[in-house]
């Protein structure tokens, strides 16, 4: 029970680290400093697999909640770097984690995707910003597929509902926003030709 005991503690400290990284990571990749979000993602990286190299003799702590919430972190940090700097999605392979908390990261990136519609569309891009709302909506799709037990995917249905409201407010804002801009342009148009 000791031994257990130390393994969990230094697995928790880790997963909290690796919170804490993921969330440093994603500010920093909206304010486009992408080298520091590289160099965090390979932090996290590292406090990733010595989390689980922590709990490698003990699968009942292994597979419990806290280890799962750090690596679904890891994976929203990963997977958002990855779509706003146009690099393809990493698998959960290549992260070395599970399937779940990879699934539960995608769909929490959907939150960063709107962020980030809303940054474009605040500097004046809201035609860039149609790239992204495919995305939340691919994802969304994707996500609706796999439907199995919360005991299995750690409450991925809860996380596909949440998408589903922010992918229709963001088409909302971001439709509103194109048709601005278009009214916008006639209206200089008008203009110019009237002068």
């Amino acid at each position: 029970m000791d031994r257990q005991d130390k393994a969990r503690e230094k697995a928790y400290n880790l997963s909290r680290e690796v919170i804490r990284l993921a969330s440093s990571c994603i500010r920093s990749i909206h304010r486009k400093q992408s080298q520091q979000a590289q160099q965090l993602l390979e932090e996290i990286r590292q406090a990733v697999a010595e989390m689980v190299s922590a709990l490698s003799d003990q699968p009942a702590l292994r597979y419990g909640g806290f280890v799962g919430d750090a690596e679904k972190e890891y994976a929203e940090a990963a997977i958002t770097c990855a779509l706003i700097s146009g690099q393809p999605l990493p698998t959960p392979e290549e992260l070395k984690i599970d399937y779940a908390p990879w699934l539960n990261g995608l769909a929490e990136v959907g939150g960063e995707l709107r962020r980030h519609i809303l940054d474009l569309i605040r500097e004046g891009y809201p035609g860039q910003a149609e790239a992204y709302l495919e995305a939340m909506s691919v994802i969304y799709h994707a996500i609706m597929s796999f439907d199995y037990p919360n005991a299995i995917s750690y409450g991925l249905r809860g996380r596909a509902d949440a998408l589903r409201g922010m992918l229709e407010r963001t088409r909302g804002d971001l439709t509103n926003a194109l048709r601005q801009a278009r009214l916008e342009e006639r209206l200089a148009h008008l203009e110019e030709r009237l002068s």
